[in-house]
């Protein structure tokens, strides 16, 4: 068995060793189809991010996102409101009313809206809405309310998030119809919005909500979604969607008049860019143009928990709550939340089980809230009109009259020192550079500045004493800024009760020092100084400076400071740090008197000479002031005035060669200069020249495919954050002024002069919506636009006729002018809008930027049968003026005619008139084409004309002339939510006023009579007609002098000739009559025939369909049965 050799294995094949190529056979498509389709996915999906890239202006705490819930009447809005409502703020609304808002994740709130079944309404949600609910009826399809909000949404915007809700499909029975109608109803909504548009669907009612489930995926799509790309209006303008108001005009003046004029208080999230702190105009769709009076940042009422975490970390609070405490997470002032419901400026308080206590019984007892309703309900009366009088706290007593005292002030406060008694001689000392020190106190303010009025700053020493206890500070800003000579320890500072008042003492020399010599150059101050109105620069400036003393304490100052700053002397005193340096103006006042130091200071000034310091050299004049003025330079270099130079250059002509080659290269030299000199100024790197280039795409090859995007995201978010630093180094105040009121903060605004009706008249289910307009829209003009009636429209659109336009915030109506392009020289009115196709349109109205889209109304009413939406477009421009003309033709007729000159009468009446016309082309019926020459002296109104060929006295001469057409200035607001009345056509004025239409006696149609013409034969001289060809000869038979035989017969009809040809013809008439009736009844038979034969031959053919059937069902079998055989086919010799 050792010796046993076994035979060896077959050697094994060598395997090819991997190069790292790929190889193409193993990742080929096998689809090419599939590869056309993925290809184009991903270009598709690529070409969607090179989009302009716009500012993302989204705060870091935006404002909660709105949704609006859109649908018909029916179709369960409120239900899917309350729905969500449940889910999200596990609280039940037994009746919503305008927004709600809920908290759905850390930092994301969603503000509802029901959209009422209005169209006033339904245009004003969908120019605020960030996503859309669009609920449909699934049992009864898609309605015109629908439909009309979809194309209201393409003219205002699309938003990026619509989405289709479609319920009642519990109405369905059999699931194959469900699901045939979800089909159904799925592909028309992708047909009107885009190709895979998200469709929920929700089923029956449980308990007045829908069921949890639906509710809950509906719920999470809601709250993941990213922000869409940003519309360009509402990017480019403030808003917010009111959510509380209230009427605060005092209650005496509305006794007055119950129709003044009222003064508002609006609330809300502040959308879109920043709000103007003061002077900001706004329009309130519905209402009108107003300008906010006041407006204020107010906490916010429903604040995310991120934002609670951030808010109690700057406060260095716990989040500690009580246990009583629940966590905001819904805020809807206008709905019945915990019985509590604002309308208008009404307070509703419910209770279920009603308030039933008596408000006479006084021995009742009654909590806290039961004797405030009590109280609410008794007689308004004024203070000194109540019998038991008033009492306004539960300890405190009771007032029966108000005694008016002279509270001594007539006037707005002004600062004064207060002289208390026991200072010191060097406290008096100290007041001597003080200018109001100096001054008397007059009897009316000595009565005012009391010790008994002064508080505790103000009090004398023993009266501290007298009470026993240590008198410690008010807060720690008021210890630890009024310390006095060195810091001392705080363990020394308690030791007694003198030395717990210690820092008390001295008070006002302590100011004096800290505050009465210099004024702190800040620039927050400057700001403040700067934005106030009431001063001139003048005036700004030396405030500033402090060399004039400002006369009145801010009103919203928090610590009453009776102490003024004074101007500063000139001598001594503690100087505060500061970035200005001191300079001795009467030694400068010495060196600018001189006119050569003012004319090297104008030439420093004027331009850079960088081009030497960039080479290396050096300027004599830079050094030549040194020892007067700081000698540091920031790069600028040397200064000259091109100018001046030229001038020089001018004056020293005969010294200097006038040399070619020596001028371009000093303007070469300037050109250089000047570029140094802005990329100095341009150190950002945002208008030098490569940027430039890189904006125009003169430097492509630095990006690739997909980089161009982001630089350009990368260059604004650059600015951004320039800005946000900038912003933040400002104090609160001047950020105020200068950035306005941001997004994302809850804010109410004041608005006067608001008419009586719109609070008569509040319905909380209107959504009320405050835009801001810039200046330019605050103005009016012609407006151009580009515009198409909509095809679901009904009827044409004629020019002057009212048609409402939705544009920008506002809805308004007006009367446009249509006109197209005539040969790009002119617009040609038209008296209506073309089928299927785009006109021009130019209307009264206000100033908004190219490119914003709108749509137009005939009507807004709810009875208005058929499609409301009329036309659609864009507008084009803007101008005040515009140019629009229409076809004019003048006709005249010729009263003398001469070879090719003719006279023409009827078409002027004046000299002056065809004087204006000289030259112009005139034209016969004929189309004999001639030109004005001149006006005749005599007959007034005619002219001499002349032709290219002679015209006939029956010829009508008509001038083709083009007249200006100006449109109406006429706006009309829509003025919904005070009661509006549209204008309307004369027609409808008489249909509604049972009035007659009146007959003009121009208007009415009357016989045509015209005259018979007669015209003379051709006459032909007979030297041409020798000449003319034998084809074309005229050939003419001369009358003869004898009749012929057919003229001479006569046929006279005999008696019975006559009677036999009556005979005959009455034969005729009776035998065509015969045929005609069997002619009828034939058809009848034939139809019947027809009918007869159409049935047989669908028979037939039902029959043929039915044996083919069964014969290819019989072949089917045999070959089925051959092929299970396995015989195959036979061959020629097979059995």
């Amino acid at each position: 068995m050792e010796d046993q050799t076994n035979r060896p294995h077959r050697p094994q094949k060598e395997k090819k060793k991997h190069t790292g190529d790929r190889n193409p056979k193993a990742f080929a498509f096998a689809n090419p189809g599939r590869l056309a389709k993925t290809s184009a996915r991903s270009s598709d999906v690529k070409e969607r991010r090179l989009h302009v890239p716009l500012v993302d202006r989204i705060p870091d705490e935006p404002p909660p996102r709105l949704v609006a819930i859109v649908g018909p009447p029916g179709v369960g809005k409120t239900t899917l409101l309350k729905s969500l409502v449940k889910r999200y703020a596990k609280e039940t609304l037994s009746e919503p009313q305008g927004p709600i808002t809920v908290i759905t994740s850390k930092r994301q709130r969603l503000t509802f809206v029901e959209c009422p079944n209005e169209l006033e309404a339904m245009v004003d949600m969908s120019k605020v809405a960030d996503i859309v609910l669009l609920m449909i009826d699934g049992n009864f399809g898609f309605e015109m309310e629908t439909m009309e909000f979809l194309n209201i949404l393409s003219a205002s915007g699309m938003p990026g998030n619509v989405f289709g809700i479609l319920t009642h499909l519990d109405m369905f029975k059999k699931p194959q119809t469900l699901k045939d109608a979800k089909k159904r109803l799925k592909n028309r909504f992708w047909s009107e919005l885009y190709q895979g548009a998200h469709l929920f669907y929700l089923s029956g009612v449980i308990n007045g909500r829908y069921p949890d489930r639906e509710i809950h995926n509906l719920s999470r799509f809601l709250s993941v979604m990213k922000n869409p790309r940003p519309l360009i209006w509402r990017n480019a303008h403030p808003y917010t969607v009111i959510d509380s108001f209230r009427d605060i005009t005092h209650p005496t003046k509305i006794e007055e008049d119950e129709k003044c004029d009222r003064t508002v208080v609006l609330s809300g999230y502040l959308r879109g860019t920043n709000f103007s702190a003061q002077g900001q105009r706004v329009h309130i769709p519905g209402l009108g143009d107003y300008s906010i009076s006041s407006m204020e940042a107010l906490p916010d009422p429903c604040p995310t928990p991120y934002m609670d975490q951030a808010l109690a970390k700057a406060t260095g609070k716990t989040g500690r709550r009580r246990l009583d405490e629940k966590e905001k997470r819904l805020h809807a002032p206008m709905s019945d939340k915990s019985g509590l419901k604002i309308e208008g400026d009404t307070i509703w308080i419910t209770r279920d089980k009603g308030f039933n206590f008596d408000k006479d019984d006084e021995d009742a007892e009654r909590g806290e809230g039961e004797g405030l309703i009590v109280g609410l309900q008794g007689e308004r009366k004024l203070l000194g009109q109540t019998d038991d009088g008033v009492r306004l706290f539960s300890n405190g007593e009771t007032i029966q009259n108000v005694e008016e005292e002279d509270t001594g002030r007539k006037q707005p406060r002004k600062a004064r020192f207060v002289d208390r008694e026991g200072d010191s001689d060097a406290e008096d000392g100290a007041e001597e550079d003080f200018d109001s020190g100096d001054e008397e106190l007059d009897p009316e303010d000595e009565a005012e500045i009391s010790e008994e009025r002064l508080g505790k700053a103000f009090r004398k020493e023993k009266e501290d004493k007298a009470g026993g206890d240590i008198a410690f500070a008010d807060s720690d800003s008021d210890m630890g800024s009024l310390l006095t000579g060195g810091e001392s320890d705080e363990d020394d500072e308690y030791d007694s009760e003198e030395e717990g008042a210690q820092w008390k003492k001295n008070m006002i020399a302590n100011a004096k020092k800290m505050h009465g010599q210099k004024r702190s150059y800040r620039t927050a101050d400057l700001a403040r100084l700067m934005y106030d109105e009431s001063l001139t620069p003048t005036e700004v400036l030396n405030r500033w400076r402090g060399e004039i003393e400002e006369e009145n304490i801010e009103d919203d100052s928090d610590d009453d400071d009776f102490i003024k700053k004074a101007a500063p002397g000139k001598d001594g005193g503690l100087s505060e740090d500061r970035m200005v340096p001191s300079f001795d103006y009467e030694q400068l006042e010495e060196k600018w008197s001189i006119a050569d130091n003012i004319d090297a200071l104008r030439r420093r000034f004027a331009t850079a000479d960088l081009l030497k310091d960039k080479k290396g050299g050096g300027s004599d004049d830079s050094d030549e002031d040194g020892d007067e003025e700081d000698s540091d330079d920031e790069g600028d270099g040397e200064f000259e005035d091109l100018e001046a130079d030229d001038e020089e250059e001018g004056e020293k002509g005969d010294d200097e060669p006038n040399d070619i080659e020596a001028e371009r290269e000093k303007n070469a030299r300037r050109k250089e200069e000047l570029k140094l000199r802005f990329e100095e100024e341009d150190r950002e790197g945002f208008n030098n020249d490569k940027a430039i280039a890189r904006r125009e795409g003169g430097e492509e090859e630095e990006f690739g495919e997909d980089d161009w995007y982001d630089a350009q995201k990368a260059v604004i978010q650059k600015q951004l954050n320039i800005n946000k630093s900038e912003f933040e180094s400002l104090d609160d105040r001047s950020r105020l002024n200068v950035e306005g009121l941001r997004a994302g903060q809850y804010a109410k605004m004041v608005i006067e002069g608001v008419p009586s009706e719109f609070v008569t008249r509040f319905e909380p289910r209107m959504p009320i919506i405050v835009g801001g307009i810039n200046a330019t829209e605050d103005r009016f003009g012609f407006v151009q636009v580009r515009i198409k009636r909509h095809r679901w429209h009904k009827k044409i659109l004629k020019t002057n006729d009212p048609l409402i336009f939705s544009l920008g915030w506002r809805r308004f109506q007006t009367l446009p002018v249509y006109s197209i392009s005539d040969s790009r020289i002119r617009n040609r009115m038209l008296k209506y809008t073309p089928e299927h196709m785009h006109c021009f349109g130019t209307f009264y109205g206000p100033l908004i930027a190219p490119n914003t889209g709108f749509a137009c109304f005939q009507s807004f009413s709810a009875k208005t049968p058929g499609f409301r939406i009329a036309a659609t477009g864009t507008v084009l421009n803007v101008d005040e003026s515009t140019e629009i003309v229409k076809k004019l033709k003048l006709t005249g007729v010729p009263y003398k005619i001469f070879k090719n000159t003719s006279f023409i009468k009827d078409m002027f009446s004046t000299s002056l008139e065809i004087a204006k016309f000289e030259g112009a082309s005139i034209k016969t019926v004929s189309g004999v084409r001639g030109q004005i020459k001149r006006a005749l002296a005599k007959p007034e109104g005619h002219f001499r004309a002349t032709f290219e060929d002679k015209i006939l006295m029956s010829d009508i001469v008509f001038l083709r002339a083009w007249f200006p057409v100006r449109p109406h200035r006429f706006y009309n607001p829509v003025t919904n939510l005070l009661g509006w009345a549209p204008m309307r056509l004369t027609g409808q004025v008489r249909r509604d006023e049972a009035l007659p239409t009146p007959q003009q006696k121009n208007s009415q149609y009357k016989p045509v009579e015209r005259v018979a013409r007669v015209f003379n034969p051709l006459r032909v001289p007979r030297q041409l007609a020798a000449e003319l060809p034998f084809k074309s000869q005229i050939t003419q038979m001369k009358k003869g002098k004898k009749e012929t035989y057919a003229q001479k017969r006569a046929v006279v009809v005999g008696g019975e000739e006559k009677k036999a040809r009556n005979l005959m013809q009455q034969l005729m008439t009776l035998r065509k009559e015969k045929v005609a009736k069997r002619r009828v009844a034939n058809e009848k038979k034939r139809v019947e025939y027809r009918k007869k034969v159409a049935e047989n031959e669908e028979k037939r053919g039902e029959r043929e369909k039915r044996e083919k059937q069964e014969y290819w069902k019989r072949e089917g079998k045999k070959r089925k049965g051959g092929e299970e055989g396995g015989g195959g086919k036979r061959g020629k010799y097979g059995k």
